[in-house]
């Protein structure tokens, strides 16, 4: 259901993608493919209306700048809901979050699969952990 601070309500992470401008879709639809090759077990599921990905907790969420109640001005933010307890800080731009870290990528050429890849692997580590 919408209210003040989210004007929509997106049935399901389709729904979402359907109201995605095309440079949008592209790099969320991108980055979406990089978690679910690399962790086909993960579970998508929206939440404030973008799409999380959960194991046992919440690991990442995609986050494009359409979506405004997620005060991105541009591009589509790739965030580690534990991103604190990552091994190597320096591989994200500072932050000025307590636990969260992320990317915001404004195309496709932005991204590092390898580096991703990894990131998601080390937060299924965390994840178990936890």
């Amino acid at each position: 259901m919408a209210n003040k601070f989210q004007p929509v309500d997106y049935r399901d992470v389709e729904d979402l993608l359907s109201q995605l401008p095309s440079e949008e879709l592209l790099l969320v639809n991108y980055l979406r493919n990089l978690i679910l090759e690399t962790l086909p077990q993960v579970k998508e599921k929206l939440a404030y209306n973008v799409p999380f990905y959960y194991l046992k907790k919440r690991i990442a969420f995609i986050w494009p700048a359409s979506v405004p109640w997620g005060k991105l001005r541009e591009g589509v933010a790739l965030g580690f809901t534990q991103g604190y307890l990552f091994s190597d800080q320096s591989v994200f731009p500072s932050t000025d979050h307590k636990v969260i870290r992320q990317f915001i990528f404004n195309s496709p050429e932005d991204v590092d699969p390898y580096l991703i890849k990894a990131l998601i692997l080390e937060a299924v580590e965390i994840d178990n952990s936890l």
